[in-house]
């Protein structure tokens, strides 16, 4: 009996170890550059061209969602890390009188690119978010789940820049986003770093609302850091 037993934790074990041996594959590699550029939403450029795309084409549930995908491209310096996501579309769903100048608390109930990117991998649940819409309109958040109002983060300020481009020919926007690597980590910056990093797209309003996630979180909110995929930094 106690064989047995010794028998069938070593596969439950082994289960959690082929588990967690599984998540770790799904890796979004971000690609060196020598020099910090500005900003380009120009997919075929030489900056966005020698990067390595990953896709969000599922939804919240892990299931293949019908009818586009978000493609997602970084590149990383000593000083920033760098995005351009490709967001497919139908109709845009749009916030009236947008306001550029400064962040837009609630902009995440509009079509919206984000990214959850965090260096704490003792306390998976302190990361950060970053938001940007097609209209240019962003806000920038220090998540702490432990806080039952993690959205009060929004408080906080990275510094980063984004630009954006709505191309109506092929129904995709583009957002673009340029972070500071100190807002985001005190490790000396290397190749070989990780993050812990998840991408979303949300489209249409409340009543066809779509979401597409790379890493499926399983859940009606976007923030299960357990869910989380990992981001390398590589030469």
């Amino acid at each position: 009996m106690n064989k047995l037993i010794s028998l069938v934790a070593l596969m439950v074990l082994s289960g959690v170890t082929l588990s967690v041996a599984a998540r770790a594959q799904s890796v979004f590699e971000s690609i060196k550059v020598s020099g910090d550029l500005s900003l380009t939403t120009d997919q075929s450029s030489a900056f966005w061209l020698h990067s390595r795309p990953i896709f969000a084409d599922k939804d919240v549930q892990g299931k293949n969602v019908i009818g586009g995908r978000m493609e997602v491209r970084s590149r990383w310096s000593t000083d920033f890390l760098y995005f351009l996501f490709a967001c497919p579309y139908k109709d845009l769903y749009l916030r009236p009188s947008p306001d550029t100048k400064k962040e837009t608390y609630g902009l995440w109930d509009w079509d919206v690119a984000e990214l959850f990117i965090g260096a704490d991998f003792k306390d998976i649940q302190r990361y950060k978010e970053f938001e940007v819409s097609p209209q240019g309109e962003w806000v920038d958040l220090d998540v702490n789940l432990h806080n039952p109002h993690h959205e009060e983060g929004w408080v906080w300020n990275s510094g980063f820049e984004h630009a954006v481009r709505i191309d109506e020919t092929q129904h995709v926007w583009y957002a673009a986003m340029k972070i500071p690597m100190s807002a985001l980590d005190s490790r000396p910056v290397a190749a070989g770093s990780t993050f812990r990093v998840n991408l979303f797209l949300s489209q249409g309003p409340p009543n066809r609302h779509r979401e597409l996630a790379w890493q499926a979180p399983l859940s009606s909110t976007f923030h299960v850091p357990e869910r989380f995929g990992l981001l390398k930094l590589v030469p």
